[in-house]
């Protein structure tokens, strides 16, 4: 026992020898990659907002109508990331979609109850899209207002994603760190991982200038 104490010990510093000399080298985060299960984003509700009429203008360009001279209202986020699987594997032409409120937290849909809230008519709040070869995604888009449900309760700032893999369709919102309504939101809170549907932020002015913002997607297979 005592033997293979040591011996545990002294495997447990080489690794731990070698895991500091590959940092040195640059290559300990490709070698954690290729060891490190990847969290499965959390599935959330489709919701009732969904568009039963898609727009003609589906770019990633969410801020501009085609057509159009003038910008949608509200703060600009550029959001990008990754799809992959849970082994890290990037997920190619991977078809997304993606819609939201506008800045004032009202959907561009016929049922949206909230009619208290201003229309946008420079925002249509939808886009259709496939990863590239690296499975990465970019768009440009507002940040949409939170708003009050039926229930009497408010969501916190959202954005709707459906994602459809070869394999695996997940259903999901991301959100904003920092957000005072994040500790409110049911639907967030109803997850058993609510982090992974939180956007890192590299960059956002607090003059209310552009979001900067990273979000991967992991999906169970692909």
């Amino acid at each position: 026992m005592r033997n293979s104490t040591r011996w545990s010990r002294r495997r447990f510093v080489e690794i731990a020898s070698l895991a500091a000399g590959s940092t040195a080298l640059g290559i300990a985060p490709a070698l954690m990659a290729a060891d490190v299960k990847r969290r499965e984003t959390a599935d959330l509700i489709t919701g009732p907002f969904y568009p039963q009429r898609k727009p003609r203008d589906t770019d990633t360009d969410m801020t501009v109508i085609r057509g159009h001279r003038q910008r949608a209202a509200g703060q600009v986020v550029q959001l990008s990331g990754r799809v992959m699987n849970s082994r890290g594997e990037p997920l190619r032409n991977t078809s997304m979609e993606i819609w939201q409120a506008n800045t004032y937290g009202r959907y561009t849909h016929p049922s949206d109850p909230n009619t208290q809230y201003a229309l946008d008519p420079e925002f249509e709040g939808y886009a259709r899209l496939q990863t590239d070869r690296d499975g990465r995604y970019a768009i440009t888009t507002v940040k949409p207002g939170p708003y009050a449900t039926a229930r009497g309760d408010m969501r916190a700032p959202h954005i709707h994603f459906e994602i459809q893999g070869s394999v695996d369709r997940k259903v999901t919102q991301l959100f904003f760190p920092g957000e005072p309504l994040n500790a409110q939101d049911r639907h967030l809170n109803s997850v058993r991982r609510p982090e992974t549907l939180v956007a890192n932020v590299s960059a956002a002015s607090s003059d209310g200038g552009v979001i900067v913002a990273t979000w991967d997607i992991v999906l169970t297979t692909g």
